[in-house]
């Protein structure tokens, strides 16, 4: 054997030591619905094995200590008995694929969920499954790189609020993947904190006390989802460098997109629209973007208050708010980025040089606004001679004018409509 050869020879061997072990070594496990079968096989099964349920009741609670596949066909239920953890997954690689999970205790302070994944459980895939009758549905307690894709997420509704789990709870959980899941019921559809460079995308929310709950996540991407419903849909907190792009907020009665300390994030092509109350309110938050998105029909467009500042609004729509923003403060805040500002229904504005933008500027805030925040009661005058002279005279004199948004550049036509608003409300815009 030549020298060039030999030194071939042992790379070679060196890195198949490397490669996973041929497909040929795992076993395809029966698991028949009796008694305790499905601990048995687990306890005997290998890495890399499948174990395929039978169809009907499979007893739990279960750990999962291997890197093993379970799946199942017409049905095949794992049963937690209304005790501690459905399944608990304890090591890296395991997929859990077409089941229906259920019956998980009901105490948050032990964290009772149908699928529970550890920190030894990187790489998970939850997929496909049906999750019904659990406080959590699926809690990420510390693995990297899990996905919970395709699953059906039925949350308690027969306890008080603050007592039911959310649909996905996801903590320090970095790099891990929540999508095309549909969720209902329950406290919130995902809540996630203290994690990072996590992606929340294509799902869907229904009658959850807020859709996307962020805390202390950074670096992430919350795109293509649906809120339907719901108190509050993007509730984004004490989180930065987020990108929120092409979601879609329908009739939910508090907020659209909360944001409270949350700053440098890039809030772009989101649609909300017939919110109850506000599309989005804005507190303590600081240079963030916001750019073509669609703010339709709540009674205040954006709310903005507590020190937040240099955050960037240019090419949005806002249409037929009651009141289309609502800022209290002295200071003049500009709404338009390089020459570009937003588009505004109730703007009076003509456009004789036909550039597209309005040829006067765009206050939405004057004194009668402040006077009907302070008392609501004083709607009653809106028509009357004397609001609308005092209106009259603050586009005469805009020193009158106590400050608030300007958009300096409005424009005289909507922008594209994200995806979002061309779909119905019963529908996923797509990825």
């Amino acid at each position: 054997m030549n020298r060039k050869f030999s030194v071939w020879f042992v790379l070679a061997a060196g890195a198949a030591w490397l490669l996973p072990a041929p497909a040929a070594s795992a076993a395809t496990l029966e698991v028949p619905t009796t008694k305790g079968a499905l601990v048995s096989v687990l306890k005997s099964a290998k890495p890399g094995d499948i174990l395929r349920l039978a169809p009907g009741i499979h007893g739990g609670p279960v750990v999962i200590d291997k890197s093993v596949t379970l799946t199942g066909n017409d049905r095949a239920t794992i049963d937690g008995g209304g005790a501690s953890r459905v399944v608990t997954i304890a090591a890296p690689g395991v997929v859990l694929r077409n089941l229906t999970i259920q019956g998980s205790g009901r105490l948050l302070e032990t964290e009772d969920s149908g699928v529970y994944v550890t920190k030894d459980g990187d790489g998970a895939r939850i997929e496909d499954n049906t999750l019904r009758g659990n406080l959590i549905g699926v809690y990420l307690k510390g693995p990297k790189r899990a996905i919970v894709r395709a699953n059906r997420i039925r949350g308690l509704t027969d306890m008080r609020v603050n007592e039911r789990g959310n649909g996905v709870q996801v903590w320090n959980s970095p790099g891990s993947i929540i999508e095309g899941n549909e969720i209902i019921g329950g406290r919130d559809g995902i809540f996630t904190t203290t994690s990072r460079d996590n992606i929340f995308r294509g799902n869907t929310f229904r009658g959850t006390r807020i859709a996307v709950h962020y805390m202390y996540t950074n670096d992430s991407l919350i795109s293509d989802n649906v809120s339907i419903g719901n108190n509050v849909g993007y509730a984004l907190m004490f989180s930065k460098n987020l990108v929120v792009r092409g979601n879609l907020s329908e009739g939910d009665r508090g907020h659209g997109i909360l944001l409270n300390y949350a700053n440098k994030s890039l809030i772009e092509g989101n649609v909300v629209r017939n919110g109850e109350t506000k599309c989005v309110f804005i507190y303590n938050s600081s240079k963030n973007t916001f750019r073509r998105n669609w703010f339709q029909g709540c009674d205040i467009g954006v709310h903005f208050t507590a020190g937040s500042e240099r955050n960037a609004f240019t090419g949005n729509a806002f249409i037929g708010n009651r009141h289309q923003v609502k800022y209290v403060g002295t200071r003049w805040l500009e709404w338009s980025v390089a020459g570009r500002g937003n588009y505004w229904s109730d703007n009076p504005s003509f456009d004789l040089d036909g550039d597209g933008l309005g040829d006067a500027a765009y206050r939405p805030n004057d004194m009668v606004d402040e006077v009907l925040w302070a008392y609501p009661a004083a709607k009653l005058l809106l028509n009357s001679p004397a609001v609308q002279t005092l209106r009259w005279a603050q586009r005469q004199f805009p020193a009158l004018h106590p400050g608030g948004v300007v958009d300096s550049a409005p424009l005289m036509e909507p922008p594209t409509l994200p995806i979002a608003v061309r779909k119905s409300s019963h529908e996923r815009p797509n990825d």
